[in-house]
């Protein structure tokens, strides 16, 4: 049994520590981190699960993107710890905040990661989306969560620079209590595909 919460500044060095061990030491040097970069995460989306020993061994994080002048929200990273890979961990995150997502009234969703393990999950590749170099192209990936959402939706990616939804998501982080959100779940185990 697992505890999932919504990321809470208290959870964030443990997180920090789990982006760290899951990836390359180098990461925030990605074109994707220069995206996030001084603005604020969607704080409704950032999960994190926590085992029996209250340990955060799987977290996901969303950011708001522009792409053609229309908001997209961009996922990433999501993350496992190597002892409870496998266990289903990261396709419960992938699940419960893409759901929340499309509650939020969100109607696109972007990452960049490997086709084959994001397919599942309805991810595409954007053949007319460009991420900031040096990212590879086949592994930017969309889904819509309102059908129709990605057509006629191309261009670079930028960062949200709009005034109102930096103070927006601001507002909602700070005064949404999301560690009063937390809830008990037990993930399905899932066969890599």
């Amino acid at each position: 049994m697992y505890e999932l919460c919504p990321e809470t500044d208290a959870d964030t060095p443990e997180i920090e520590a789990l982006l760290d061990l899951c990836f390359a030491p180098g990461r925030s040097a990605l074109s994707s981190y220069r995206l996030r970069e001084g603005v604020p995460k969607v704080a409704q989306l950032c999960l994190c699960l926590r085992n029996g020993a209250d340990a955060v061994v799987a977290a996901i994080r969303f950011w708001p993107v522009r792409v053609g002048g229309k908001p997209v929200l961009l996922l990433g990273p999501v993350a496992v710890h190597p002892t409870a890979q496998g266990e289903g961990l990261g396709g419960m995150l992938m699940r419960e905040s893409l759901s929340r997502a499309e509650a939020m009234g969100w109607s696109r969703v972007m990452l960049v990661g490997d086709a084959p393990y994001y397919s599942r999950f309805g991810f595409s590749r954007l053949d007319e989306v460009e991420m900031p170099p040096p990212t590879n192209p086949d592994r930017v990936l969309g889904l819509e969560l309102v059908p129709g959402a990605w057509v006629d939706v191309r261009g670079p990616v930028t960062r949200e620079t709009t005034p109102e939804v930096h103070a927006a998501l601001a507002e909602i982080e700070s005064t949404a209590d999301l560690s009063e959100a937390c809830i008990e779940v037990e993930p399905l185990k899932e066969s890599r595909r």
